[in-house]
């Protein structure tokens, strides 16, 4: 018996990243720790959580509020590190689809296929006699394995085939652009929280999987399971295989420690770095597909959470008070013509109403009815100018430095058919926590894009001009993606 190079590396390097995402997929966890069955995300409906605040009933809160900070010896990077730990949790799972999809090509050309994929339903049996011998502490002769024994060989091909595509499907599956455009593919696991559950999971299933393989390993020889791990082959020096494996999980376990402080230390590099990676699989999800969202008015959330506090600034505070009267909304930058909107002007142009569900970086979602200008009537009426590429909305609120928020989206974006300016919600105008007296509202990307509280619309050549350069606040102090979308 033989294990090629090939098999014996993209093992190892299946374990090496299989790691990474779920250190990261904690983290992410760790931004809303609640799972639901429902796309409402209401409070009190959630099936399981790890959250020991309590959700207050007394008083306004913000999502943001049950964000808690996640151990480093558990977490990629560890803190409060949402942001980092999305770019980890992506850049990690390029490298294990392609690290997986190698495997798979490889097994088929080199016919090794066979000692793993059954071929008879007689293994169900045999792998049920494994069992049985496995729980009473004892194991099945050396002849019932070639290379693996029956319960060995349905559980190694279940993860290949069964386990590592649901993690993909289900991932793809909490984006808001696919789900905007296929919404039928997100339905299958019962909309984003179903697939978020779901995703979660796996996850767990394969870290059982992971401690369970790594305890037979142990007990079933430890030595000569390394010698075939490493060499490729029994007989060989299993003292050798033992110092190599064991120096090769260290170098594993050095590595995610070693990252995950070099991410919180030096934030910005490791968000460009990870940015380059996954930029080119997460921009088209966000920038190229098309919403066609339709829901029915009984689908509506009972109540739409709310992320981020509303201005505490004088100016805003007088706009409020005098319900906005004296509101105005400038379109300006690299355009032909410059407006100076009111609410008056706005409700006096086209007029679009859509029931939309609204994706929260931080997992949770919520259905909800939106009535507002399409943002492409703004952009016919001031004439963008040739060389304007993004679109910079800028609020009356302030970033956690004390800057004016805004964020930045690509211009394309502006003329999607569900883009628009919205100031009704649910039937009724705006409400302060919900962004009042507009907000913008693009359904295939991720909330934290969606401005609330507007008071101008800059047209520019670059994002990389505005703020810190990076996109948007979120991106400047939180180091999100500029397109993220998933």
């Amino acid at each position: 018996m033989d294990f090629p190079a090939w098999l014996r590396a993209t093992h190892w390097l299946n374990a090496f990243f299989l790691g990474f995402l779920i250190r990261a997929g904690i983290q992410i966890l760790g931004a809303y720790p609640r799972l639901y069955w429902n796309d409402h995300s209401t409070p009190g409906t959630e099936w399981l959580k790890f959250a020991r605040r309590p959700i207050p009933s007394d008083r306004p809160w913000i999502t943001l509020e049950q964000e808690r900070d996640v151990s480093p010896l558990l977490g990629q990077p560890g803190g409060n590190n949402l942001g980092l730990g999305r770019h980890w949790h992506f850049a990690a799972a390029l490298f294990w689809i392609v690290n997986g999809l190698v495997y798979v090509l490889l097994l088929v050309v080199s016919g090794e296929w066979q000692r793993l994929v059954p071929t008879s339903l007689s293994i169900v049996g045999e792998a049920w006699q494994a069992f049985l011998t496995y729980l009473s502490l004892q194991q099945p002769p050396s002849a019932a394995h070639s290379p693996y024994d029956a319960l060995q060989q349905l559980a190694y091909a279940a993860v290949v085939f069964l386990l590592g595509p649901f993690l993909i499907l289900t991932g793809a599956a909490q984006s808001p652009g696919l789900e905007a455009q296929f919404p039928r593919f997100a339905a299958i696991f019962g909309g984003r929280q179903g697939a978020r559950s779901l995703h979660f999971l796996g996850l767990v299933a394969f870290v059982a999987f992971t401690l369970v393989h790594t305890f037979m390993v142990v007990v079933t020889g430890f030595s000569r399971n390394m010698a075939d791990m490493l060499f490729g082959e029994h007989g060989a020096d299993e003292g050798a295989a033992v110092i190599v494996g064991l120096g090769l999980i260290g170098a594993m376990f050095a590595a995610y420690g070693i990252t995950s402080w070099a991410s919180r230390r030096w934030p910005r590099s490791a968000q460009h770095a990870l940015g380059r990676l996954i930029r080119p699989a997460m921009r088209p999800l966000a920038l190229r597909t098309r919403s066609r969202q339709h829901y029915p008015a009984a689908s509506i959330s009972p109540e739409l959470l709310v992320n981020g506090a509303p201005p505490d600034t004088a100016d805003y505070r007088a706009l409020a008070e005098a319900a906005f009267a004296g509101w105005r909304l400038d379109v300006d930058g690299l355009v032909g013509r410059p407006l100076h909107l009111s609410a008056a002007d706005l409700r006096g142009m086209p007029e679009q109403t859509q029931i939309t569900k609204h994706h929260c970086i931080q997992g949770w979602s919520g259905i909800a009815e939106w009535t507002g200008v399409p943002l492409g009537a703004i952009l016919d009426a001031c004439a963008p100018q040739p060389k304007a590429r993004f679109l910079v909305f800028h609020s009356y609120q302030l970033d956690e430095s004390g800057r004016p928020f805004y964020e930045s989206v690509d211009l394309a974006l502006g003329r999607h058919p569900q883009t628009i300016l919205a100031y009704r919600m649910n039937g009724e105008p705006l409400s302060v926590e919900h962004g009042a007296p507009l907000r913008l509202r693009v359904e295939t990307e991720l909330g934290f894009k969606m401005v609330k509280w507007l008071r101008r619309i800059e047209l520019v050549a670059d994002y990389r001009t505005v703020g810190q350069g990076q996109g948007g606040s979120r991106e400047d102090t939180m180091f999100y993606e500029q397109a993220p979308g998933i």
